[in-house]
This record gives structure tokens, sequence and C-alpha cells, in this order.
């Protein structure tokens, strides 16, 4: 009889050592957590820029918004005493080149063109280059062949700003 209340102490002994251990979630401290002077930066979402030229007394005004090499926008080109125009772009980035469709109406009729800018930091750059009509559009002749270093020069600007033209 005493072997059995012997062996049933040591297990109740045993037993009562072998609780389940509880486990606390950790706990976050300041510095992992963000302070409302922090920014997070979106990375995936569209990114839109204004710009703006002048040239003379002309004066070209754009809104370009990049999602992932995605590129729309509207563009303006308001000229001192010829027609001005503007529409809406659309295209695609490759590699430093807005490559666009430009949907304009100027004179009352619509129109379609090709039209590249190559993006630096700030600044947009207009290419020139020999047209061609395709199938109701105006297109580059020779892709290869568009010159940057004479095109209008747009720079970054304030969209507020350029809004009312854009409109």
């Amino acid at each position: 009889m005493k072997k059995i209340i012997l062996l049933l102490c040591a297990c109740s002994v045993f037993l009562f050592n072998c609780k389940k251990k509880i486990e606390t979630p950790p706990s976050i401290n300041e510095t992992d957590s963000i302070t409302s002077s922090e920014v997070i930066i979106d990375t995936l979402g569209a990114k839109s820029f204004c710009y703006m030229g002048i040239t003379g007394k002309d004066t070209v005004y754009a809104s370009i918004d990049d999602n992932l090499g995605t590129i729309t926008g509207k563009l303006v080109y308001k000229n001192f005493e010829k027609d001005s125009n503007k529409g809406d772009v659309i295209g695609f980035k490759s590699g430093d080149t807005l490559k666009l469709t430009y949907e304009f109406e100027s004179e009352g009729s619509k129109s379609k063109r090709d039209i590249y800018f190559l993006q630096k930091e700030k600044t947009l750059t207009e290419g020139i280059g020999e047209h061609k009509e395709d199938n109701k559009q105006i297109k580059y002749a020779h892709e290869n062949k568009i010159s940057y270093k004479d095109g209008t020069q747009l720079e970054i600007v304030d969209c507020h700003k350029i809004m009312k033209f854009l409109k």
C-alpha cells in the first residue's frame, strides 16, 4: 500500500510540474512603431507629375500619370497667333523615353499623332523627327532618328499652378 501511495504522490508531483507554458505576445517597442512624422512611400501606386515649357510666346502644359510604366495624361499646346490644341496622351515608358499617342482637337477636328518625350530627373524634352501618316494617325517615320537636342523642354511644376490650362 505504501508503494501505491508513493507512486501516486510521485505522479501528482510530476503532473503538477508539467503545466503548459503560456507564451505572451512580443511587446511593441516605440522604435518599431511608425510615428506621425514618418512618411510611407507607395511604390506601387500611380505617380503624377506636371510639366510646363515656354518657347518664345508659346507654352506647353502636361500632366503625366505613370502607373508602373503605363502612361496617361493631358497635353496642351497654347500657341501665340496659331491654333492651339489640347487632348489626352496614352502610352508607355521605355527606358527613359515616354512613347505616347496624343489624341487632340485643333481647328474643330480630331487628330492623333505619336509624340515622344525624353524624361530626365525634372524635365521632359520633346522628340523631333520626320513624320508619316499611317491609318489616319501621324507617326514618326524613323524612331531611331528622333532627336531630342532641339525639342521643346518642359520643366516640372506644381500641378495646382497649371490645372486651369489642362481642363
